[in-house]
């Protein structure tokens, strides 16, 4: 796999001030939520594209919010100005997946090819249903493959930088 930038994983992103006290309400895509706190440093993106690292934060769950403390953020305005910030980290940073599991972002970028030799496209992105995931390929047009393994799924060689799908091209 090529490795020319370290990949980054966005884990969630600033919602806004949580009371006066310079608290951060948080939105969070990891499993569970409140795991977005075991995964420092944090590179913070601004809407305007700037970046930092932040280490040190803390955090908690709060009904259906989950509330963040940054070191030495104290004021609300601050945070408000926040707001929008995308949270993410260095791939590196993630346990390696187990056996048979992947990390989405791992896929992103590999070639896609049916059982038959077909060669459908490259891996866009991955979504959830629900039911199961779905892996959307780009190539003369878009499909998009249920990633379900043994069923649809035949093998992932990231190696050959490679996906192999059951699949029909004309789908």
């Amino acid at each position: 796999m090529k490795k020319d930038i370290e990949r980054r994983i966005l884990l969630g992103r600033v919602a806004g001030a949580f009371g006066v006290r310079g608290e951060i309400k948080l939105e969070s895509w990891t499993e569970p939520r409140s795991a977005i706190f075991k995964y420092q440093p944090w590179i913070l993106r601004t809407p305007a594209g700037q970046e930092s690292e932040l280490s040190g934060v803390r955090g908690r769950e709060s009904g259906k919010n989950l509330i963040a403390n940054f070191p030495d953020v104290t004021d609300r305005d601050v945070v408000e100005a926040m707001r929008g910030t995308e949270i993410y980290i260095a791939r590196s940073a993630l346990p390696p997946p187990s056996p048979d599991e992947y990390y989405w972002v791992d896929l992103e970028g590999l070639d896609v090819q049916t059982v038959d030799g077909v060669k459908l496209g490259v891996a866009s992105h991955l979504f959830n249903t629900g039911s199961n995931d779905v892996l959307v390929v780009r190539g003369d047009r878009e499909r998009m493959v249920p990633f379900v393994m043994d069923d649809f799924i035949k093998s992932v060689d990231f190696e050959a930088n490679l996906i192999v799908v059951d699949w029909d091209p004309e789908f």
